[in-house]
């Protein structure tokens, strides 16, 4: 990060009367003491300090902004933990905040982002119902000054640099790798339990980016365990209900079937309840897997009926991008290579699942992260992005997906791969990483 040689002035800021002296010329109306100084080491609030001194001011954006986060729906665990995790962000970050649900109507969807900046939002955070939507959200977004994120799914081959800098971040886990390697998880286990056997897949939404490279990364672990094929595969639509539909009409065409991949563990639930409905012993005649790391995921695989998922830790996309909102409402600028993130997922077993449960479900209201301590505005020196964070690369991502016809990488990405950045941002995270993911909550005490 730039550092700045701050003038002599700006030395007396350990007395509180001359803080709250600049604190009344900058109007940080809503800024506490605490987080006026964590800004003064940082690039963006030198610029401030410098407009109380007759400088061209520059705003200090107040943390009583409201941050809105807009689910494509509320109705699984994954987005209840991800809207408690945002609450407990806010709270610790100074934003005010709502979580709205748009019952997988991406209209609806839409018109909720544009009532919220109406009502004044100062940023908004999708899990888009259509990744189609991001066109449009990023265009009211730079019309109306409003900062956007955006986390799962998407329109391929659209990144923020086709739209502006307003909106700042798309961010996801790195999901072939982590899929592949919780499907390999389950095709190792039934090929010695079984011998291999049919196996089959209860997915997301078809159509849906997240869904897309998931199954991408379940198929190509099958090269590895020949003794296994997939035989078939159902939409569980993210959710148990129609997944134990799913599962059920699955298991009556497959009978023989000794292993499911969900596509998430809201999916894996529904496995399991239709395993259950069907006489059978999950975890012993049907072996199951999922994805994200949820609080029924977690306990499942510690009771066998699960064996494993793909955690990326639902309070994780709420710690990343509201420090990322702290950050870029403050004056902060992203690097090219930071618009576009991925995050390291862990694979959950029974032998590690206790590690797991003790910081993200059985926690007893310790939160699983320093909210503050990801922004680099409040922690200049020692921000950690507290998980193995690095560049997107949208041809992996995307992989497989058709580009639009006349597609151009973007200037900005282009250049930051053939510059160097990409690589250097790469190295940057993971020195800054060492409140490790599979650790204790840095918050638990002793």
């Amino acid at each position: 990060m730039t550092k700045f040689n701050l003038p002599k002035w700006m030395h007396t800021l350990d007395n509180p009367r001359v803080v709250d002296h600049y604190m009344d010329r900058l109007d940080t109306h809503g800024v506490s003491r605490r987080d006026f100084l964590a800004m003064a080491s940082a690039g963006a609030a030198a610029s401030a300090f410098a407009a109380a001194a007759g400088l061209p001011q520059i705003a200090v954006a107040s943390p009583n902004g409201k941050l809105a986060f807009i689910s494509a729906f509320m109705s699984n665990e994954y987005n209840q933990i991800l809207n408690g995790a945002f609450e407990a962000a806010t709270k610790d970050l100074g934003f005010s905040y709502v979580g709205l649900d748009s019952q997988f109507d991406g209209e609806r969807q839409f018109n909720q982002f544009e009532q919220q900046v109406t009502s004044g939002a100062q940023s908004v955070i999708f899990n888009l119902a259509d990744g189609g939507a991001i066109k449009s959200v990023s265009r009211v977004a730079e019309q109306n000054k409003v900062f956007v994120a955006n986390v799962w799914d998407s329109l391929p081959w659209f990144t923020p640099f086709e739209a502006s800098d307003y909106y700042t971040l798309y961010t996801v886990p790195e999901e072939f790798e982590a899929h592949r390697a919780v499907t390999a998880k389950l095709l190792e286990a039934v090929t010695e339990k079984f011998g291999g056997g049919d196996i089959i897949g209860v997915t997301g939404t078809n159509g849906n980016l997240t869904d897309l490279q998931r199954s991408r990364g379940r198929d190509d672990a099958f090269r590895d365990f020949p003794k296994t094929r997939l035989v078939d595969q159902l939409p569980g639509k993210w959710n148990r209900e129609d997944s134990l539909k799913a599962t059920e009409d699955l298991l009556t065409r497959h009978p023989d079937v000794v292993g499911i991949v969900a596509q998430n563990d809201d999916v894996a639930q529904g496995a399991i309840a239709a395993i259950q409905a069907a006489g059978l012993i999950p975890g012993e005649d049907i072996l199951v897997v999922g994805a994200d790391g949820t609080s029924l995921g977690a306990k499942s695989i510690h009771s066998g009926k699960q064996l494993a998922t793909s955690a990326n830790s639902p309070a994780y996309a709420a710690a990343s991008l509201a420090g990322r909102i702290y950050d870029v409402t403050h004056g902060w600028t992203p690097r090219a290579s930071e618009r576009l993130l991925n995050w390291r997922s862990l694979t959950v077993t029974r032998e590690n699942v206790e590690g797991y449960l003790d910081r993200y479900v059985d926690n007893d209201g310790v939160q699983p992260f320093d909210y503050r301590k990801i922004s680099k505005v409040l922690h200049p020196d020692d921000w950690d992005p507290q998980a193995e964070v690095f560049p997107l690369d949208i041809d992996h991502a995307w992989n497989g997906i058709a580009k639009p016809e006349g597609w151009q990488y973007p200037k900005a990405y282009a250049e930051a791969k053939a510059s160097g950045e990409w690589d250097a941002v790469r190295i940057e995270y993971a020195d800054h990483y060492k409140i490790t993911f599979d650790g204790p909550s840095p918050n638990k005490k002793g």
